[in-house]
């Protein structure tokens, strides 16, 4: 038969666990920085285009990130002119579950795709005297001062003519008026 545990070894392996545990779950106590990077283009009716961008960084971890700064350096000065706001900035503090959003304008002097490279965030942590890193999302390709067929907004609203809905009301059929547009038919069967 085999010995069993002394009960004082149980107590001193549980208490052993529960010093130890702080420490362990203090050092996940860290900012934990995601930032998402976006750009869209904005055309002028001078035919000049113009970037919007915009940068929004959460602080998702359990505490405060201090000296937070942000430089987005992807945008070179022979291909864009900053029209508004400046493309780094600086903030203090990031508090835990906090948002900072950041954006610029830029005006493009050049015809082409343009892919952009992340942003980059450097913070403090209290407890850590180097900076830390985090990364924007990069962009998605922006093909810049190109071609682009007029829209037509409300195109599909002309082309429509048929709606068909399925298990409604046992084939009811009808009508619908949208104003200044002739009736549409609608079309009812079952599924």
């Amino acid at each position: 038969m085999a010995n069993p545990i002394p009960r004082s070894a149980v107590f001193a392996a549980v208490l052993a666990l529960l010093l130890l545990a702080p420490p362990c779950l203090a050092a996940t106590d860290v900012p934990f920085i995601v930032a998402h990077k976006k750009a869209s283009l904005k055309r002028l009716k001078s035919g000049a285009e113009r970037v919007l961008v915009s940068i929004d960084i959460y602080n998702q971890g359990s505490s405060i990130a201090y000296d937070v700064s942000l430089s987005d350096d992807s945008w070179s000065q022979e291909v864009f002119d900053v029209v508004s706001g400046n493309t780094s900035q600086s903030w203090e503090r990031l508090d835990s579950g906090g948002l900072l959003s950041h954006s610029f304008e830029l005006e493009a002097k050049e015809k082409g795709m343009f892919f952009g490279a992340p942003a980059v965030i450097k913070f403090r942590i209290p407890t850590k005297a180097p900076l830390q890193l985090a990364y924007s999302t990069p962009i998605l390709p922006l093909d810049i001062l190109a071609e682009r067929p007029p829209e037509k907004k409300f195109e599909w609203v002309k082309t429509a003519g048929q709606i068909w809905i399925s298990d409604f009301c046992d084939q009811y059929c009808s009508s619908v008026c949208v104003l200044d547009r002739y009736p549409i038919k609608i079309w009812c069967c079952q599924g």
